[in-house]
Parts: C-alpha cells; structure tokens; sequence
C-alpha cells in the first residue's frame, strides 16, 4: 500500500488499496483548485483498468468547474474500462448531481468501498 499527498486546495490524499485508488478531496473544488485536481486524477486513470474511488465527504464546495473535472475524469475512467466510484454522504451535493442530471453519469456511495456498508448509486435522492 503506497500513500500520495495531495489536496483540493490544492492537493488532495491518494491511498491506494489492493488495486484501487482512493483519493480524498477536502475544501473547495472550483475554477482555481479544479485544474490541479483534474491533473492529478488524470495521472491516477492513465492505466488500463483504473479503479478509482473519489471520496468528496469532505468537499465544502464544488462549482461546475469542479462537476466537469468529474465528468471529464468519468470519461477518461470509462475510455479505459475502469471504475469510477464517489463517495458523499452530502445530500446538497446529491441533489446537485440529481438537478444537472448527473445522477445517472456517477456510481455514488456513501461510505468508501471496504466501509460497513456502501449504499447503490440508486439511493441518489
């Protein structure tokens, strides 16, 4: 298991677990934070299979800067036959996804993957 320092202001904290990526975004994800997050997801889904969990739980912002950082890095996921997983337990930021229609484009739990429990991303409200 390696560890990476980073954070949303402006590096977020990487762990990798078996072969996946858990990465802990903390603060603001907006027009200034957003590049060196997508930068440093980028770098974590450059290999085939990436299997990468977002864990947002202690995201206090996020502007759509930040929402297409997500999408863009979905995508990048998806092109390589990966997984892509976010974690919140913020109901402002579900009903986010749900009102930009992005509910559907994400897996999203409410605790990380090996947590108690982790609910479907058809518990979106």
């Amino acid at each position: 298991m390696s560890e990476i320092r980073i954070r949303a202001t402006p590096r977020p904290t990487a762990r990798v677990v078996g072969d996946t990526t858990i990465v802990e975004l903390s603060g603001e994800i907006d027009m200034l934070t957003a590049p060196c997050v997508g930068a440093r997801l980028d770098v974590l889904t450059v290999r085939p299979l990436p299997d990468l969990v977002v864990d947002l739980r202690s995201v206090s912002f996020i502007d759509c800067t930040g929402l297409g950082v997500l999408c863009r890095v979905a995508n990048h996921v998806r092109a390589r036959q990966g997984r892509l997983r976010l974690v919140t337990d913020n109901p402002r930021f579900r009903r986010i996804l749900r009102l930009t229609r992005l509910s559907g484009a994400f897996e999203v739990c409410a605790v990380p993957p090996g947590a108690a429990a982790m609910p479907s991303s058809t518990d979106v409200a």
